[in-house]
């Protein structure tokens, strides 16, 4: 969910800047789930623009000091909320940890890196959503080692109801600087697609999975 609708916009126009998000309506990507898509997005591209990965740092740490206070770790899912995981937590002055997809197969097996205490509080950083199962993963493993998991705050989220459904069945709380209905809209307004182009993005949105331009 979408907290402030400035802060969407803004995300929207500045993520379409940088081209951290593509629109290509008349010529899909293939997303790695085999899925083809109008749209591509890769955040860890604000990482390289020293204003706009501040303009996001600041605004997750504002969001998220308003939604619950300062937790006691941010936690970024890797690989690509690592980044801004860290500088946000850097920003509040905070530890930060992350969480590994799966546990290492080698060393000490860890798929949490970092210092974690049991019942100590956390909030999960992360930079894209798209069916938040990842996201979600990297909650159950912070869970199953003992934290209080307090909620998850992204960049951008595709707004799939698959996401809404699996959060919500989670029972965990997400807010996102920025989301596809945002995006869509700016791009509209600013020319970056024409009325034809705005009516396969939407239809794609419906159903992803069984899409096909």
């Amino acid at each position: 969910m979408v907290l402030d609708k400035d802060t969407a916009k803004k995300t929207a126009e500045l993520l379409l800047q940088i081209n951290a998000i593509k629109l290509k309506p008349g010529n899909p990507f293939l997303w790695a789930s085999g899925w083809k898509s109008p749209i591509y997005c890769d955040n860890r591209i604000i990482l390289s623009y020293p204003a706009i990965r501040n303009y996001v740092r600041e605004e997750l740490a504002k969001q998220l000091e308003h939604l619950y206070g300062k937790p006691d770790i941010i936690a970024g899912v890797a690989t690509g909320a690592i980044g801004i995981g860290a500088l946000v937590a850097d920003y509040l002055g905070l530890p930060f940890i992350y969480v590994r997809p799966e546990p290492k197969s080698h060393g000490r097996q860890n798929q949490i890196e970092g210092i974690l205490e049991k019942n100590q509080t956390v909030v999960v950083i992360e930079d894209l959503i798209s069916t938040g199962k990842s996201s979600l993963n990297a909650v159950k493993a912070l869970q199953e080692a003992g934290a209080k998991v307090k909620g998850m705050l992204a960049i951008f989220s595709y707004g799939f109801d698959i996401a809404e459904d699996n959060f919500e069945q989670h029972g965990l709380e997400l807010h996102t600087l920025g989301d596809y209905d945002h995006l869509i809209q700016h791009a509209l307004q600013t020319d970056y697609i024409n009325d034809a182009q705005l009516h396969t993005l939407m239809d794609w949105r419906k159903n992803p999975s069984q899409w096909k331009k």
